[in-house]
């Protein structure tokens, strides 16, 4: 029977060219490690490292060169952890602990020429775990249940809700007055405005008046305002010479 995790996808997180494998001594306190203890200028094997990643464990292989051979597996499931260690006095070497088919494990010290690899190795692993942690805690908070109190929007037995839909009140607005202050008169009650004077005048042929004369003259002697004799009235000559034959 096929177990658990042989059909999920192998994903490749990092490959480097060159890493170098040391043998380092047992450890004989809890004290930091240290890669000045190992020799460093004879490492015991070289070949190419994969780091890979199939569900939540990362497998660090290291590789023949050229053939592709397996050297030694490291599987991680946490990071930092004991599987990968670093070491106190240098960012280029790392503590590994890898395992064979059969379950058993040693430790070996790995190292690479350049900072910037050791640098992707590190940031592949950290990069990795992260995710790792998002995912269960999606995990759990799908399983677990929703402890906070929901509100509860709907209608109680016998409530009812009113709504006023289209029944704004208008609000009355006064009518603006012009900048001099002369309103305007309001139309009168009929509804129908007279006309104006100069309409009548016209619709009736009528004479002017003998008053108006004596008006028109009186404005006369009042405008010129000088020693004028009036007119004389032919009336009265007249009338004075019909009463002469008698």
């Amino acid at each position: 029977m096929a177990t658990e995790g042989q059909f999920e996808y192998e994903s490749v997180l990092c490959v480097k060219p060159e890493v170098n494998v040391y043998r380092i001594p047992p450890r004989a306190s809890n004290r930091a490690i240290r890669a000045a203890d190992w020799k460093l200028d004879a490492p015991d094997w070289t070949g190419r490292m994969r780091v890979t990643a199939r569900g939540k464990v990362v497998y660090v292989k290291l590789e023949d060169k050229i053939s592709g051979e397996l050297f030694a597996q490291a599987p991680v499931d946490e990071y930092p952890g004991i599987a990968v260690e670093t070491v106190s006095d240098s960012s280029r070497y790392f503590v590994l602990r890898i395992q064979d088919d059969n379950g058993r494990s040693a430790f070996i010290g790995i190292g690479f020429g350049d900072r910037g690899d050791a640098f992707d190795f590190n940031v592949a692993l950290q990069d990795h775990f992260k995710w790792v942690k998002q995912e269960d805690e999606f995990s759990k908070q799908a399983q677990a249940p929703d402890s906070t109190p929901k509100l509860d929007l709907g209608f109680k037995e016998g409530q009812t809700i009113t709504l006023n839909i289209g029944q704004s009140k208008k609000k009355d607005r006064s009518r603006p007055q012009s900048s001099g202050g002369l309103g305007l008169l309001p139309p009168p009650p009929g509804g129908k405005l007279a006309p104006p004077p100069s309409s009548r005048s016209t619709n009736h042929n009528t004479q002017p008046s003998a008053g108006s004369r004596d008006t028109g003259c009186l404005f006369d002697l009042d405008s010129s305002n000088s020693n004028s004799v009036a007119p004389s009235n032919p009336n009265s000559t007249s009338n004075s010479d019909l009463w002469g034959d008698f």
